[in-house]
C-alpha cells in the first residue's frame, strides 16, 4: 500500500438510492458520495463478510423523526403537494359550478350527462398520445402548459357568465372539451413527473400523501363550489377558481426540470403509442393490478345508484344522499392518511387482493341493507379498502414502470380508470333496469369477489409481490451484491421502515453463490 494511503474502510463513502435511468435504459440505483465511516464500520463488516454487530454508525445529518417529515422537508415535494391539492380542489369545484350552471341554462338532465361525455371523449382518445409525448418531451413543461389551459378555460367561463343572457350551452361544452384535451396530456405527464420528484426511498409515503391530498381536496371542492355560488355568484366563483389553478401552475414552476430518458430514435410513432400497452400486457403484476381496479369499479361500484337507494330504499332524502356519497371518500381519505404511518409494503400483492375482496363484500352488504347506518358503514369500509388499494396500485405503477416508458404506462393505467368509471356508471344503470337495483349491486359485489379469485390464481407474481423489496430493486433490477449491501444504511437512515427489507436483501445476497 502506498505511503499515506488509507485502508478502504477508512475512505469516506455514502450510498444513496437514485431513482433514475441511464441512457441505455437500465436503472442506476447507487452512486458513491461522501459519508464518514470509522474503521470497523458497517461497510467494512459487509465487505469482509463479518456479522452485523457493534459497528459504528455512519456520520450523517440528523434524521427527521419520521419518513413523512423527511419527505415534507423537501421543497420540491411540498410544491408538488400544494399543486396537487389546489388542482384537485379547483377542478372538483369547477365541475360542480359547471353542472349547476348547465342545468340553470338548459333545464335538461340529459345536458348533465353530455358534460361528462364531452370531457371523457377527448381525454381518453388522446391518452395514449399524451403518454407518448410525456416520454419524449419535458414533463414539467407539459404540466405547466395544460395547467395554463385549464386556468384560461376557467377564465373564459367567468367572462361568459358576466352576461347571464349571453352564455350558451355550446359555449360551456367548448370549454369542457378543452378541459378534456388538457387532461389527455396532463395525466400521463403528471404521473411520470411525480416519480421524478418523489425519491424512490419515499415512494410509499409520497404516494400516500399526494393521494390523501387529492382525496381531501376532492371532498372539499364540490361543497366549496356550491357555497361560493351562493355567496359570491357564478362569475366571481369562476374567477376565484381560476386563481387557484394559476397558483397550482406557479407551484409546479417552482420544481426544477428533470432529466428525460433518451428516446429510441428508430421507433415509429405508431409503435411508440402502443409501447405502454405492449409492456402492460406482458407484465403480470401491472396487468393484474389494473384489471382488479377495472373490474371492481365496473361491476362493484354503486355510486351511480345512490340516489335510488337514498330515495326509494333507505328513505333518507337529499341529506342522507349527501352522507352516502361522502362515506366512501371519507373512508378512503382516512386509510390513505394511515398509510403515511404504516405504508403497505410487505405482502402488498396479497393485501391488494384482500382489499378488493373486502370492497366486494362491502358492496354486497350495502345492496342488502335496509338500515341507513349499516349502509353508511358498508360504504365507509368500501372506501377504507379502496384507499389503501389505490396507494398500493400507484406504488406498483411507480416501481414496475421503466423510466423510458413511464408516461405511456401511466396513460394505459388512466385508460383503465377512465373506462371503469365511465362504463361502470353505465353498467350500473343497465343492470338495475334489467334485474333491479338491489340485485344489480349484490351481483356486482359477487362478480368482484370472483374476479379477485381468478386473478389470485392466474397472477402468482402479484400474490408474491413485496413492495419493500421492489422499492429497493427498481424495475428489472437483480438482487444487490454484498459489496454494496453496507450502503443500504443510507436508505434505512432516511426511511427506518426499510430496515427489515434491507436485512433480507443482504442475507439473500450473502447466501448467493456469486455473492
Amino acid at each position: 500500500m502506498p505511503a499515506g494511503a488509507k485502508p478502504a474502510a477508512d475512505h469516506l463513502w455514502e450510498a444513496r438510492r437514485e431513482d433514475r435511468t441511464d441512457v441505455a435504459g437500465s436503472p442506476s440505483f447507487w452512486r458513491p458520495v461522501s459519508l464518514s465511516l470509522d474503521t470497523g464500520s458497517l461497510l467494512h463488516d459487509r465487505m469482509c463478510g463479518c456479522r452485523r454487530s457493534g459497528y459504528a454508525r455512519a456520520v450523517t445529518q440528523p434524521k427527521p423523526s419520521s419518513p413523512t417529515l423527511a419527505l415534507l422537508a423537501l421543497p420540491e415535494f411540498r410544491a408538488l403537494l400544494i399543486a396537487r391539492a389546489l388542482a384537485a380542489l379547483g377542478m372538483t369545484a369547477i365541475a360542480t359550478v359547471v353542472a349547476f350552471q348547465t342545468y340553470e341554462v338548459t333545464g335538461e338532465p340529459l345536458a348533465l350527462g353530455l358534460l361528462g361525455l364531452v370531457e371523457a371523449i377527448p381525454a381518453l382518445a388522446l391518452m395514449l398520445l399524451g403518454g407518448h409525448v410525456a416520454d419524449r418531451h419535458d414533463r414539467r413543461s407539459i404540466i405547466l402548459i395544460t395547467g395554463t389551459m385549464l386556468a384560461i378555460g376557467t377564465l373564459a367561463l367567468a367572462l361568459m357568465s358576466l352576461d347571464p343572457g349571453g352564455i350558451s350551452f355550446p359555449g360551456i361544452l367548448a370549454v369542457v372539451f378543452l378541459i378534456g384535451v388538457a387532461a389527455g396530456f396532463e395525466r400521463p405527464a403528471l404521473v411520470a413527473f411525480e416519480a421524478q420528484v418523489i425519491p424512490i426511498e419515499h415512494a410509499s409515503h409520497g404516494t400516500s400523501l399526494t393521494s390523501a391530498a387529492w382525496t381531501g381536496a376532492a371532498i372539499i371542492g364540490p361543497a366549496a363550489g356550491g357555497l361560493a355560488i351562493a355567496f359570491i355568484g357564478i362569475p366571481a366563483t369562476y374567477l376565484v377558481l381560476m386563481l387557484l389553478m394559476a397558483v397550482s401552475v406557479l407551484a409546479v414552476s417552482r420544481i426544477s426540470r428533470k432529466p428525460m430518458p433518451e428516446p429510441d430514435r428508430t421507433e415509429s410513432i405508431r409503435r411508440s403509442l402502443s409501447g405502454g400497452v405492449r409492456y402492460v400486457v406482458h407484465h403480470q403484476v401491472l396487468l393484474s393490478a389494473m384489471a382488479l381496479d377495472l373490474f371492481a369499479v365496473f361491476f362493484g361500484g354503486a355510486i351511480a345508484l345512490l340516489p335510488v337507494f337514498a330515495a326509494d330504499i333507505l328513505g333518507v332524502g337529499p341529506v342522507g344522499l349527501g352522507l352516502l356519497r361522502t362515506a366512501p371518500s371519507a373512508g378512503a381519505l382516512l386509510s390513505m392518511l394511515a398509510t403515511t404511518r404504516i405504508p403497505p409494503r410487505k405482502r402488498a400483492g396479497r393485501l391488494l387482493l384482500g382489499l378488493v375482496a373486502i370492497f366486494g363484500v362491502s358492496m354486497i352488504v350495502f345492496g342488502l341493507s335496509t338500515s341507513f347506518l349499516l349502509s353508511l358503514v358498508a360504504l365507509f369500509v368500501a372506501g377504507l379498502a379502496d384507499g389503501v388499494s389505490v396507494v398500493i396500485r400507484l406504488v406498483i405503477l411507480r416501481v414496475e414502470s421503466p423510466e423510458a416508458l413511464r408516461g405511456r404506462i401511466a396513460a394505459v393505467n388512466h385508460l383503465f380508470i377512465g373506462a371503469s368509471n365511465e362504463l361502470g356508471a353505465f353498467e350500473s344503470g343497465v343492470a338495475a333496469t334489467l334485474i333491479g337495483v338491489v340485485p344489480s349491486v349484490v351481483a356486482g359485489g359477487i362478480v368482484t369477489i370472483l374476479v379477485v379469485t381468478v386473478v389470485a390464481f392466474r397472477a402468482p407474481a402479484l400474490r408474491r409481490l413485496d413492495l419493500g423489496r421492489r422499492l429497493l430493486e427498481g424495475p428489472g433490477a437483480q438482487p444487490m451484491a454484498a459489496a454494496v449491501a453496507g450502503a443500504n444504511i443510507a436508505a434505512a437512515e432516511i426511511d427506518p421502515g426499510l430496515e427489515p427489507i434491507l436485512d433480507v436483501a443482504e442475507r439473500r445476497s450473502e447466501a448467493s453463490p456469486d455473492g
